[in-house]
């Protein structure tokens, strides 16, 4: 039996392949967005994931390096947005750009923040904690208000290895 495994040791030369092991698992793309004093700001994650259905609770974590980090940290609500394999455009956007929302069509939403047309879900969130975890902050979000999209064949952004794609069922 072959090992193809590349064992390494953590610590400072250690970050390029940690971020390649952490890259073997697939997430789906969110867009977060909130409203700020400056106007709505968005920002891509892979990050999120359902903490609990009573009470209602998602998370994601926030860079503390980001220039986005402290409006969102701080944020009283916020909004997730979980994005469909026709949505690439959106997360490259707000990749690069928190303020790329004219190229979108979007609305407030139920708690004030901007709340994008056309994704498969959204979740509204009152901030339920914050917690300082290494180089990133992980938001808790306690769901206020949430939608999903009707059509349940509409596939999902996915994200592995700094790549996009979709999820393929496998055959059963």
């Amino acid at each position: 039996m072959t090992d193809n495994m590349q064992h390494f040791k953590l610590g400072a030369d250690a970050d390029d392949n940690l971020r390649r092991a952490f890259g073997r698992f697939g997430t789906g793309v969110t867009l977060i967005t909130v409203q700020t004093a400056g106007g709505p700001l968005g920002m891509t994650a892979n990050s999120f994931s359902s903490v609990s259905l009573d009470p209602a609770l998602v998370l994601w974590s926030a860079g503390k390096k980001s220039k986005r980090h402290d409006a969102f940290a701080t944020a009283t609500h916020f909004a997730i947005h979980v994005l469909g394999a026709d949505q690439q455009a959106v997360a490259d956007r707000f990749a690069s750009d928190g303020f790329a929302f004219d190229a979108f069509d979007w609305a407030t939403g139920p708690n004030g923040a901007p709340t994008l047309a056309g994704c498969l879900a959204t979740f509204h969130c009152d901030t339920y904690a914050v917690h300082g975890a290494g180089d990133h902050s992980i938001i808790v979000g306690q769901v206020t208000d949430a939608a999903v999209n009707t059509d349940a064949d509409a596939p999902a952004l996915m994200f592995e290895q700094s790549r996009y794609g979709n999820f393929t069922p496998a055959k059963g």
